[in-house]
């Protein structure tokens, strides 16, 4: 007994620096962005990746109870034995056709979509020698990490030192380059179009993480490479239906040859039990309305927009002001968790704090999302009541590198 009491100390004093604690909330349906609690009464949320409010629309709500009606609940098996729904099929080839691409395979997160993709797509090559911006998602560098190719990482949107590390490179190898459209900590917008063109000089395939971006960019929320006209620049696009969609479940889509590679391969493909088919069908309501719908997106870009000034005007720095994603710098532990809890205990509002490892230490933000289903008033309550806290508790006002529109 004393080897598993010596196992668990030794766990349980590593866990408890790091210790997380979570909200508990009561989702309540057609009434995002409020949620119940259990010792706080009803919230508001600041911090959810629901962002254009897609899980509660009407019409995905009902595309899930009629697939429960016609399906049941379970998939009822992996997509190569027995698991594969028409929903599925219909999803694949919408997703596909949103951004232009051949094909697409359907994940069971977006975790898992770049986890296995990427671990086929630079693992199964021989030599191939992959390009990574130094803040890619863990998803990214676990799939990475995986495939067993060697890395080259790049610094955080620098070209010049992508473009240094490819022409050290052997012409003859396989070279595959991967970034995130919109980073998920900082908030800010790769620049595409110059990995685009590096990565052409290079004869490297392109591969592009457009999770915060489907749904709220582009046309037809296609996302930032095709808001910019380069979708076609980029050989697979990777996205997820956990956030603009407000559904669960991630995908990549690209040429055939690639995505028939990755259902052959990809072992978090493989050997997982397929999404439900209710899930399906919702994710596949949602992407069909946000393909002829714009005003999700302007509401979207209207809230955030007014909280980048706002915020601004007030002296509290941001990380970047090109999207919907507002990182509040805070820049210590403490002090972050200490903001995050007298938000929800004095005015019902939750944004959660991040630290360590999500993003560096000396780094700590809060990550606040307003959402399209916000309306301008809330965003103005929500600044007044960080910028009392801000001045209670002494934090910095000093201005914070904002990125460029």
């Amino acid at each position: 007994m004393s080897e598993y009491m010596d196992f668990f100390a030794r766990l349980g004093q590593q866990t408890s620096e790091r210790k997380r604690e979570f909200l508990e909330l009561g989702r309540i349906a057609g009434r995002f962005p409020a949620a119940g609690t259990a010792h706080h009464g009803e919230i508001s949320i600041w911090c959810s990746n629901d962002y254009l409010g897609m899980g509660q629309h009407p019409d995905v709500l009902a595309a899930m109870k009629n697939a429960v009606d016609e399906c049941g609940a379970g998939s009822g098996g992996s997509r190569n034995i027995g698991g594969t729904n028409h929903y599925h099929v219909a999803l694949e080839a919408e997703l596909a056709a949103l951004h232009g691409k051949e094909d697409a395979v359907l994940f069971t997160s977006g975790y898992s979509a770049n986890e296995g993709a990427l671990s086929v797509l630079a693992g199964r090559i021989d030599d191939c020698a992959v390009f990574s911006d130094q803040l890619n998602h863990a998803s990214i560098i676990d799939g990475l990490r995986h495939s067993g190719a060697q890395k080259f990482i790049y610094r955080h949107n620098d070209c010049a030192h992508l473009e240094k590390l490819l022409s050290g490179v052997d012409p003859q190898r396989p070279k595959l380059v991967v970034t995130e459209s919109v980073h998920s900590m900082r908030g800010d917008i790769a620049p595409l179009a110059e990995i685009a063109d590096i990565a052409k000089r290079y004869g490297a395939v392109t591969f592009v993480d457009e999770v915060h971006a489907v749904g709220m960019y582009g046309p037809e929320g296609a996302g930032i490479a095709a808001r910019e006209g380069l979708a076609p620049a980029f050989t697979v696009v990777m996205g997820t239906l956990a956030k603009g969609f407000g559904m669960t479940g991630g995908y990549v889509a690209g040429p055939t040859v690639l995505m028939d590679a990755v259902r052959a391969f990809a072992r978090s493909f493989i050997f997982t039990t397929a999404l439900p088919p209710a899930v399906a069908a919702g994710a596949l309501a949602a992407v069909r309305h946000l393909r002829g719908s714009q005003l999700e997106r302007e509401r979207l870009t209207a809230n955030a927009t007014l909280m980048h000034g706002l915020l601004r005007d007030r002296g509290i720095p941001i990380l970047s002001d090109q999207t919907h994603i507002v990182s509040v710098l805070v820049g210590e532990d403490r002090l972050c968790k200490e903001m995050s809890a007298l938000l929800l205990e004095r005015h019902g509002a939750y944004v959660q704090a991040i630290n360590a490892p999500s993003v560096p230490t000396g780094e700590e933000i809060l990550r606040v999302a307003p959402s399209a289903v916000h309306e301008a008033a809330d965003v103005r309550w929500f600044v007044d009541a960080l910028d009392g806290i801000w001045t209670e508790l002494g934090a910095s006002r000093e201005d914070a590198p904002v990125a460029a529109s």
